[in-house]
């Protein structure tokens, strides 16, 4: 196995430490009671206030400290906040209408309201999604190639398996889901993942706004036999590296933003323990 060289290590190092970037000072806060949940990017917050100003939603207002959201049940919020999204979407603000909703969490774990999963950036809202590391048996690592045909990132290389946690879904079901529909790896293998940790991220992402997510981290030992095959047409072919040329085409831009973080704490997981 090639050995990494200990500068590759420290930028791998100093990206992590990097995952959540400072945002625009003239980002507006999105307060959900007394506590900030997201920021809407200076390009959608004359929209958003316009909108409300000429035809207001209930539970939804712009004040002088920001966009506020009333603390009122899950079901009414959601309801409010689907108006708005629809809103923005009219404008062009939200392209990549995926027509699946995400849930926000806080950090009580309580759920306090669902929308459509592309205004989570237009909102600056803390998403969550499950990324698994593949693990050869030879110790290499097995990553993907997304689609040219994806909205975001096409080409690029991913984690084995990768994707956003929809709205009561559970951490552990979407890792498994994503498992057997991007590399056609199956339940009673997919089963075996292992929890290994979670990363924080936030940046802006134009012209979707701002990318704000819990990445949980998973690894799976794939037996010798086992090659995978996507079934959904988000991947266009998988290969393996070993961990040296896996943090070269990390610090060479080859992977998604997110994988490439992810794969990036493998490495330095396994090189701890080297």
């Amino acid at each position: 196995m090639a050995i990494i060289p200990v500068s590759t290590l420290a930028a791998l190092e100093e990206m992590l430490q990097n995952a959540s970037c400072h945002l625009p000072h003239a980002c507006l806060p999105v307060l959900l009671g007394d506590r900030t949940v997201g920021h809407l990017v200076p390009e959608f917050t004359p929209f958003v206030i316009e909108s409300l100003q000429r035809e207001p939603i209930a539970h939804l207002h712009v004040s002088a400290r920001g966009l506020a959201l009333a603390t009122v049940s899950p079901a009414h919020l959601s309801a409010s906040l689907r108006i708005l999204a629809m809103r923005m979407r009219s404008a062009g603000l939200i392209p990549a209408w995926r027509n699946e909703e995400f849930a926000y969490y806080g950090a009580d774990g309580h759920e306090y309201f669902r929308v459509e999963r592309a205004a989570f950036r237009s909102l600056g809202v803390q998403s969550q999604a499950a990324h698994i590391n593949g693990v050869a048996a030879n110790g290499q690592l097995w990553v993907g190639r997304r689609s040219e045909s994806k909205q975001i990132d096409p080409g690029k290389l991913d984690n084995l398996a990768a994707g956003g946690i929809s709205a009561a879904e559970t951490v552990v079901h979407c890792a498994i889901r994503e498992l057997w529909e991007e590399a056609g790896i199956p339940e009673p293998i997919a089963s075996g993942i292992t929890p290994a940790g979670k990363l924080l991220i936030s940046r802006p992402h134009p012209p979707h706004g701002i990318h704000h997510e819990s990445l949980f981290i998973f690894d799976l030992e794939l037996p010798n036999h086992l090659i995978p095959v996507n079934h959904d047409g988000e991947v266009s072919g998988f290969i393996q590296l070993d961990l040296a040329e896996a943090a070269a085409r990390i610090l060479a831009d080859e992977f998604t933003t997110d994988a490439a973080l992810v794969t990036a704490d493998f490495i330095l997981r396994r090189n701890r323990i080297a």
